[in-house]
């Protein structure tokens, strides 16, 4: 067995051991909007952030598989804290594609410096000598309170005079924009998704992407970064980042509506609940459900990596793997709502397992990136001959 190997076991097993802290923690997590400082240090110690970063600034360059199912292990102890480790760990594989130099500024001194996101292109952008000016207001940035920098979308005029825009990501330090606290929503209160205000921000050329050089896989940071791990489609790693957790947080709540039912009797007749044909036939359908997803994710995430071993991307292929992720959440829904019927009128109260999963599920479902609509119709065009419009692939 080869290092890596024992590397990537060590890492998936401490995120396992930490499940039952994450539970202790999970309640407090919500209450305060914010996975705790304390959290979010021992997934540095452990090593979670390392293992898509690039060797030369301290990171392992191990599979994205190790990095996803390090997320479902935390995410059975707590979703937002595993959605913020999921959200914060893939910038440090896109920083990869950045031009080395935007590596440097960001880890130069300390190469533990975490980056949070919001790629929505809602920012204005004016060129400028060296670089751009940015501002504008971005909403949903988990995890943003751990981190120093950020990476922002907004959309640039097309530089080859053709009409339209196109969107670029740019990346912010800390002292240039403001977290503004108002994450106030149903689920998922714990990522502390808050907006970011930057107000006439000074971006260098070398701390700028295009979308476009991410979606062709002809970036900056490619001339240093030569590894397979940063040869695939960037919409590919990170759109598993938002819709794998949600496995995790379903499998938990069946396990829990399992254990809850297995002896509970009705009120009036004294009956077992789980005698129940409807209810019987609903935990086979979930454990279905999660064990094509599981499949399917893992089937997804080898061919990604041989896909990026021989740089072998064919763009209608890309759509049916991107389908394919961005539906997840969408069955995980189904599934929630199913278990979520059958739990009673107990499963009203706060701090219920089976309400949280089904809250945070169903706020997942509301990432952009979980919305399999356009996904579908893209893919379904492909197919008649059409071509693609989609850069998330």
């Amino acid at each position: 067995m080869g290092a890596s190997s024992t590397l990537a076991q060590d890492l998936v097993q401490r995120a396992a051991d930490m499940i039952p802290v994450l539970r202790e923690r999970e309640a407090e997590t919500r209450r305060n909007g914010q996975v705790n400082d304390q959290t979010i240090q021992e997934f540095v110690d452990a090593g979670f952030y390392k293992v898509l970063q690039p060797k030369a600034y301290g990171g392992y360059e191990l599979s994205p598989k190790v990095y996803v199912d390090i997320a479902r292990q935390l995410a059975l102890g707590c979703m937002a804290s595993a959605w913020v480790y999921g959200v914060v760990a893939v910038h440090n594989w896109q920083m990869a594609l950045f031009d080395d130099r935007a590596a440097q500024d960001v880890w130069g001194a300390d190469n533990s410096v975490r980056i949070s996101s919001s790629y929505m292109p809602v920012g204005k952008v004016e060129r400028v000598e060296g670089g751009y000016r940015l501002s504008g207001r971005w909403a949903f940035s988990s995890g943003s309170h751990h981190c120093d920098w950020v990476i922002l979308g907004a959309n640039v005029t097309r530089e080859d005079g053709t009409p339209g825009v196109e969107p670029y990501n740019f990346l912010i330090p800390r002292a240039d924009y403001q977290i503004l606290k108002n994450w106030d929503v149903m689920g998922l209160q714990g990522t502390g998704s808050n907006d970011i205000l930057v107000e006439g921000a000074f971006v260098p050329e070398h701390r700028v992407i295009r979308e476009f050089d991410m979606f062709r896989m002809e970036c900056p940071g490619h001339a240093v970064n030569k590894s397979a791990l940063y040869r695939i489609p960037f919409a590919q790693v990170f759109n598993r980042t938002v819709s794998t957790t949600s496995l995790s947080t379903l499998q938990r709540a069946l396990d829990t509506f399992i254990e809850a039912t297995r002896e509970k009797r009705t009120t009036y007749t004294g009956q077992r609940i789980a005698g129940d044909s409807a209810i019987q036939e609903t935990i086979a359908e979930v454990k279905l459900t999660l064990d094509d997803l599981d499949m399917r994710l893992n089937r997804d995430l080898a061919e990604m990596v041989d896909r990026a071993e021989r740089n072998d991307w064919p763009l209608e292929r890309r759509a049916e793997l991107g389908a394919s992720t961005t539906s997840t959440v969408s069955r995980c829904v189904t599934a929630i709502d199913k278990i979520m019927l059958y739990s009673g009128g107990k499963a009203i109260y706060r701090g219920n397992v089976v309400q949280n999963a089904f809250l945070d599920i169903h706020t997942a479902r509301a990432h952009v990136a979980n919305n399999p609509v356009p996904y579908f119709r893209n893919l379904g065009a492909m197919s008649f001959g059409f071509p693609n419009d989609c850069l998330d692939l």
